[in-house]
């Protein structure tokens, strides 16, 4: 597993990547995000991928991988977390692989606190293809879905915390299919 622990003076500073003021408060959450593939000999293997919506706070428009923060008081487990989120966000069910990295981001949460989110990633294996979108909660701010040829995938405008994690999944996807 490949762990992203960089010092601060390593990453980059931007709006999601800032670390917050010392003494600014704050709260610590834990993410997942699920790397769905599904294949056929005509098309090839494609990546499933969400598009922010323009209404997003924090990357409008950007793509990423489907997934999110885990409902401590809800969520069994983290297998359970990672199959709630993308049953809410693509109405698939998923057979969830381990973690194949690990990485964090720092973020306002509206109320003056900053967020700092770590998060896994997780080869996801489908065991449904039918993409909907009648589960979706408001606050997700998805605007579609697609299944992204794999060599397609790096080209889109990523948000800027997923593009490495993207790059170490397309690195390692032979192996861990």
């Amino acid at each position: 597993m490949s762990a992203s622990a960089l010092p601060a003076s390593a990453l980059p500073a931007s709006s999601s990547l800032s670390f917050p003021l010392p003494g600014a408060p704050v709260r610590l959450e834990f993410a997942q995000k699920a790397f769905i593939v599904s294949g056929d000999p005509v098309s090839g293997d494609r990546l499933l991928m969400v598009r922010k919506a323009e209404t997003d706070p924090h990357h409008p428009g950007r793509w990423e991988v489907p997934g999110g923060r885990l409902h401590v008081a809800g969520d069994l487990d983290l297998d359970d977390h990672i199959r709630r989120e993308v049953w809410e966000e693509v109405g698939l069910k998923i057979d969830p692989g381990p973690p194949f990295h690990l990485w964090q981001w720092f973020m306002p949460d509206g109320s003056g606190e900053r967020v700092r989110v770590v998060a896994a990633a997780r080869h996801c294996r489908p065991l449904t293809l039918d993409v909907s979108l009648e589960n979706r909660v408001p606050d997700d701010h998805l605007e579609e879905s697609a299944w992204v040829p794999l060599g397609a995938a790096e080209s889109l405008d990523l948000i800027p915390s997923l593009r490495p994690v993207l790059r170490e999944f397309l690195r390692r996807y032979p192996a861990i299919r």
